[in-house]
């Protein structure tokens, strides 16, 4: 193009030279403010091609930035279903406990007023707790006839919870285990360990599946109230029932990876 103009300017020039009407001096100067402004265009359209190609990156830059914001849009949008859902099976699993906490203490009501066992709840599971002095005499792990019937009756209501783990804990009060007993149960553990396995033994015979109770034993070590005065050493005395869902058990009893 400045070629082309550059021809023009000087077959002009040539033709004023010619007829006398420019001189030289007055060519040359229009021909550098010429090519000034030829110059100019060409920066101005270099700065808008430099605009437009910023333009171009930053819409590029939003367009990513809009398609991560949207992706996560739709992530969060997919965890608050998730958590609602959640919810629902929480809520449905408490109203299930709660109503099987109702059913339990309503078929065992007799024997919770008489002080033959307790029942509370959890928000996990639930817990029933004998009452030692009924079931046991000092010292001994043979279910007495009294508490096997007491027994009898808790494992007629525990029958119908087939999705609970019954964990039977022994425990015992600080006191050592008799000399003259000391060759069954040399300490508290074995003695809590023997109660609460003849407990399981008995809720067996009476129907409760097998393979749905564990016996274990704490002596002394989980304690309830104070060893030192003799109501707290009978409260400590105990048979803990703990109904535990089987899918909390499972998560409970998994190995570490």
């Amino acid at each position: 193009m400045r070629t082309h103009v550059q021809i023009a300017m000087a077959v002009i020039a040539a033709g004023l030279i010619t007829s006398g009407c420019v001189s030289t001096a007055t060519f040359n100067k229009m021909e550098a403010q010429e090519n000034r402004e030829i110059d100019s265009l060409r920066q101005q359209i270099s700065a808008m091609e430099q605009h437009h190609s910023k333009m171009e990156g930053n819409f590029n830059t939003l367009k990513e930035r809009f398609s991560e914001l949207e992706q996560n849009r739709l992530a969060a949008e997919k965890r608050v279903g998730s958590l609602q859902q959640e919810n629902a099976t929480l809520a449905a699993a408490n109203q299930k406990q709660q109503q099987q906490y109702e059913a339990l203490a309503q078929k065992l009501s007799s024997e919770v007023q008489k002080g033959q066992l307790d029942i509370r709840q959890y928000q996990s599971m639930l817990a029933v707790t004998l009452a030692e002095q009924i079931f046991f005499d000092s010292g001994r792990a043979t279910l007495k006839p009294g508490g096997k019937e007491v027994l009898k009756k808790v494992g007629e209501a525990l029958k119908g919870y087939e999705d609970k783990i019954i964990r039977v804990i022994g425990h015992t009060d600080n006191v050592p285990v008799a000399k003259s007993l000391q060759g069954r149960f040399p300490t508290n553990w074995e003695l809590s360990v023997a109660r609460a396995t003849n407990v399981v033994r008995y809720l067996q015979e009476v129907g409760v599946p097998p393979e749905r109770m564990i016996p274990s034993g704490r002596a002394e070590y989980d304690p309830v109230a104070p060893n030192d005065t003799p109501e707290g050493r009978q409260k400590n005395r105990r048979i803990e029932l703990m109904l535990i869902d089987k899918n909390l058990m499972g998560e409970m009893i998994k190995p570490a990876n």
